[in-house]
């Protein structure tokens, strides 16, 4: 078995102050960091995922619906894209941004990220990163470090982190999500949502 943990969404505009803030982002942040502390060495892999939004369509509204559309967040390059400064990156080693021209909620529709980036807003807001990065998906980074087992945590639990962990049991991979190490946009779906990814064959754990 070799295991990575892959962290969903823990950015600024999904926590408090943020344009799409769940009520436990941040509080989620400080708890993945504390775990990862306390954990980085049950992991051959840990990776972080960020809604990267460049022009991605009816995804944005005036008028959101809060489920197929919603108001503006996580523009690329924006402080509300940046990773939230509780979340402790070091021992994060790639990062893979989605959802640039459309929606994409799963983690697998993102791209491997730029090696120049600095995801937690110590480049100026607005400065571009080199991005000669080859377009590496989540799914071949995994496969070619051999993980056959993944744990996911983040924001939010609802969308984001259910998407990711659906595709990740499609794919193949024997999937965790650590329920208490995410935060959800509606608390009155968890169980809902819990049922679901168990139906679909993930494991649904409390860590804390």
């Amino acid at each position: 078995m070799s295991k990575a943990l892959i962290i969903i969404d823990v950015q600024n505009d999904f926590c408090q102050g943020g344009s799409l803030a769940t009520e436990r982002g941040a509080e989620v942040a400080a708890l993945i960091s504390e775990y990862v502390e306390n954990h980085h060495s049950d992991y051959e892999a840990i990776v972080a995922t960020q809604d990267w939004h460049v022009d991605p369509g009816t995804h944005f509204s005036e008028n959101p619906d809060f489920k197929d559309s919603w108001p503006v967040h996580c523009k690329a390059e924006s402080q509300g894209a940046e990773l939230h400064e509780d979340l402790d990156t070091d021992y994060i080693e790639a990062y893979f941004r989605k959802g640039e021209f459309e929606a994409a909620y799963s983690g697998f529709e993102g791209l491997l990220a730029p090696e120049d980036s600095v995801m937690t807003g110590e480049r100026e807001a607005g400065a571009p990163a080199q991005d000669d990065t080859p377009k590496v998906s989540l799914d071949d980074w995994l496969a070619e470090r051999d993980i056959t087992d993944v744990d996911v945590v983040g924001i939010a639990t609802d969308f984001c982190v259910k998407a990711t962990a659906l595709d990740a049991v499609d794919a193949g991979y024997e999937t965790r999500v650590l329920l208490d190490l995410t935060a959800p946009v509606d608390e009155d779906a968890l169980d809902e949502v819990s049922d679901e990814l168990e139906d679909a064959g993930v494991t649904v754990a409390e860590v804390l």
